[in-house]
């Protein structure tokens, strides 16, 4: 049974509006907040309501909160959740630095029940039910939260403390993206061997290479489908933070700079709010 208290998700973009969905499709009352007010006006189309940063503070537990990138993590938990929301669980899904997303829950737990809890998968993916949530924070919070957590993500996994959640997407992300570059260079150089591209991707699926990246966004590519479901900007926004971290470890990790490279590419040519699968453009575009 839902929580009569309403659930509040600061953030309406692509992952926010389908985590506003989740919940409402489990019963919550979900009360949305972003800052462009177009993506505040589609939250009545499927049962939510949209209000105020100050009414989702001191009216809503758990707050979801899925901004773009650390520095706006912070704003709102420092600026706007503290003091208003004391003593409430706050959802992290953001994917952010690490380091600084610790720091953050150290800053802020005595004052917020900090949970960090990135999802693997694109939105389509969460959308369906396959997002799997990395959970870094205590595993009191983790159970309180629970309701909440089973409506947002198909399973989750506690990684460890906060700032482990984050790590762990980083990892996946990096092999993520990877796999979805080669899958597009692949498609490229069959089709310049003269092989069909979709017969191709079919018989690709049922091979020792086979990978879920493949239904993901093989028929994209192969369609020409580029409409979001996770964007290039936000792929390179996470790609620097992996080498960031790599940096710090000392790790050269140089097929993540390749496919940073890409990814930049991709951007000046002005595709940056256009779903990552379209990097086959842009191994399309390299040619001898």
């Amino acid at each position: 049974m839902a929580s009569r208290t309403p659930v509040g998700v600061i953030g309406v973009g692509l992952m926010g509006e389908v985590y506003a969905r989740r919940l409402v499709a489990a019963g919550f009352t979900v009360i949305g907040y972003d800052v462009d007010p177009a993506k505040n006006e589609r939250l009545a189309q499927f049962g939510a309501r949209a209000g105020t940063l100050g009414e989702i503070a001191h009216d809503c537990d758990p707050i979801v909160v899925a901004v773009f990138n650390t520095e706006q993590v912070e704003d709102v938990v420092e600026h706007t959740l503290i003091p208003a929301a004391a003593g409430k669980i706050i959802l992290v899904t953001s994917t952010c630095d690490p380091d600084r997303i610790a720091a953050l829950g150290a800053r802020v737990g005595d004052t917020l029940r900090f949970l960090e809890t990135p999802v693997s998968g694109t939105s389509e993916q969460v959308r369906q039910g396959d997002g799997v949530g990395l959970i870094g924070g205590e595993q009191k919070i983790a159970a309180d939260a629970a309701p909440v957590l089973d409506a947002l993500f198909a399973k989750s996994f506690r990684i460890g403390k906060v700032g482990d959640g984050g790590r762990a997407k980083l990892a996946v992300n990096l092999i993520l993206g990877l796999n979805r570059l080669a899958l597009a260079e692949g498609l490229v150089f069959a089709a310049r061997l003269g092989l069909d591209p979709a017969a191709f991707l079919d018989v690709a699926r049922r091979s020792a290479a086979a990978s879920q990246v493949m239904d993901t966004k093989g028929p994209k590519m192969i369609g020409g489908d580029f409409a979001p479901e996770g964007r290039v900007r936000q792929t390179l926004k996470d790609t620097k933070l992996m080498l960031d971290q790599a940096r710090k470890a000392g790790q050269q990790l140089p097929l993540l700079q390749i496919h940073a490279d890409v990814l930049e590419s991709c951007v000046r040519h002005g595709d940056g709010e256009r779903d990552n699968s379209i990097v086959i453009e842009e191994i399309r575009r390299r040619v001898l």
